[in-house]
C-alpha cells in the first residue's frame, strides 16, 4: 500500500508552484489520509543552532510539542542518534513526551541533507504495533524527496 504513495509524494515534492513549506504540508495531508494508522503525521527541524527541534508542517491533532530538546523525548533522541526509531508501545517507554491520550506507537525517521540530520519526520498511530520495515523504508524515501527541496 504504501509504494502506491510514492509517486504522489514525487509529485508533490516536483511541483513548481508550491514553497517548500507547502510542499511538506500536503505530504503530511496525504499521508494522514492515506495510511489508516498514520493519526498524526508532521515534521521537525533543528532549530538554528539550538540543540533543539521546532515543529514544522503537520497533519492531524494540534500539539502542545513545538520545540523539543535534543535527547528528550522519541524525535528528541532521534536528533541525536540519527537513526530511525520505532516504538511498537509508547507506554514502555521511559522517554516519551505524551502528545495524545490515545497514541499507542510512534516512528521517527530523521530527515539529511548533505549528510546533515536537520530534522525528522514524525508519526504517531493510535493502533498499537503498527510500523513495519515497510514504513521505515517509505519513511526514508519520503525525506530523500523532501530534502530535495530544502
Amino acid at each position: 500500500m504504501l509504494s502506491t504513495l510514492r509517486p504522489q509524494v514525487s509529485a508533490i515534492t516536483n511541483s513548481s508552484k508550491k514553497s517548500a513549506t507547502e510542499k511538506m504540508q500536503a505530504i503530511c495531508e496525504l499521508l494522514k489520509e492515506n495510511v489508516p494508522y498514520y493519526d498524526w503525521v508532521g515534521f521537525y527541524f533543528r532549530n538554528g543552532d539550538k540543540e533543539e527541534l521546532k515543529l514544522g508542517p503537520y497533519a492531524g491533532a494540534p500539539t502542545d510539542h513545538t520545540i523539543i530538546p535534543f535527547g528528550k523525548g522519541i524525535c528528541g533522541q532521534v536528533a541525536v542518534s540519527n537513526q530511525n526509531f520505532v516504538v511498537p508501545d509508547v507506554k514502555a517507554q521511559d522517554n516519551y513526551i505524551a502528545c495524545s491520550i490515545t497514541v499507542k506507537a510512534e516512528i521517527v525517521v530523521p530527515l539529511f541533507l548533505n549528510g546533515v540530520n536537520i530534522g525528522q519526520i514524525d508519526i504517531d498511530s493510535n493502533t498499537p504495533d503498527p510500523f513495519s520495515e515497510e514504513d521505515e523504508h517509505f519513511l526514508e524515501y519520503v525525506n530523500q524527496e523532501v530534502s530535495k527541496i530544502l
